[in-house]
């Protein structure tokens, strides 16, 4: 593949990948292109953007379309990543589920990439039902979800390399909640069970999830315009039950975007409620 796209190809990708799963790249992003699609191109025998496009338009090959997407969403991830938002459901967001009488609850986990939230979130309500003696909460279900049918299939596996497992987790959470499996770390069938996955575009609707009590989708709304923030955030509103929680990443807000939660400042941190 060529480092040098030009003008017109770089913004005929930037449509693309806009309408496909509403990514926006900015100016001067030809790089990221260049790196992320260079084995790609190699792979299916390509040399330009402007061939790839032709074939995307074509539908030949099939899979193309979705290969290309896989490439260029990011897939940054880590264990309690960000530490905030999982204190904010084992200290305020599970205890007031409880007081408002809540044995069970559904979570959706947006944009999961290789399953590190997802796990992380099914940890936490297990160390928090274990904490509390008393507590009646007793199920959590949770949904996870990405676009990359290739993240998809390695969260599933919910197997890990050392290095990965190094990101985020304490040597003792490492020895709760994996065994050893050859080389790589297997995560325990309990925190395992809770989670199931599901390829899903943020474009798409989200009737067939079902409704949920918290959604976590953090870290990807700075990929999306104005727009389509709004979209996501009012139809995510609508998949929450009256009440339900919403956590965003730490740069991300919903201030100008959706006037359908209320900002909650909790002692570990901020979080939202869908507006009853």
């Amino acid at each position: 593949m060529s480092s040098n796209i030009s003008p017109q190809e770089y913004d005929q990708f930037k449509l693309f990948l806009e309408q496909a799963c509403g990514i926006v790249l900015g100016e001067g992003k030809q790089y990221l292109i260049t790196s992320r699609l260079t084995r790609l191109l190699r792979d299916e025998g390509m040399a330009t953007i402007a061939e790839l496009l032709s074939a995307i338009q074509r539908n030949s090959p099939r899979h193309l379309r979705d290969s290309v997407i896989d490439a260029m969403t990011t897939n940054e991830t880590s264990w309690f990543r960000d530490r905030i938002p999982f204190e904010c459901l084992e200290k305020s967001v599970f205890p007031e589920m409880e007081q408002d009488g809540k044995r069970q609850c559904r979570i959706w986990s947006s944009a999961c990439s290789s399953g590190q939230e997802p796990y992380t979130i099914s940890i936490t309500a297990s160390e928090y039902t274990k904490a509390v003696i008393t507590s009646g909460f007793n199920h959590a279900q949770i949904v996870a979800t990405d676009i990359s049918a290739s993240m998809l299939l390695e969260a599933k596996r919910a197997e890990y390399d050392e290095s990965i497992l190094g990101r985020g987790l304490s040597a003792e959470r490492k020895q709760q909640f994996f065994k050893a499996n050859g080389e790589r770390w297997q995560v325990v069938d309990d925190i395992k069970r809770r989670v199931s996955f599901r390829e899903q575009n943020l474009l798409s609707s989200y009737d067939a999830l079902g409704k949920f009590d918290i959604i976590f989708c953090r870290n990807v709304l700075i990929y999306f315009s104005p727009e389509r923030k709004s979209d996501i955030l009012n139809r995510m509103a609508k998949s929450l039950n009256p009440g339900g929680y919403l956590f965003l990443g730490a740069s991300e807000t919903i201030t100008g975007y959706s006037d359908a939660f209320k900002m909650v400042r909790s002692p570990q941190g901020v979080f939202y409620r869908r507006k009853d």
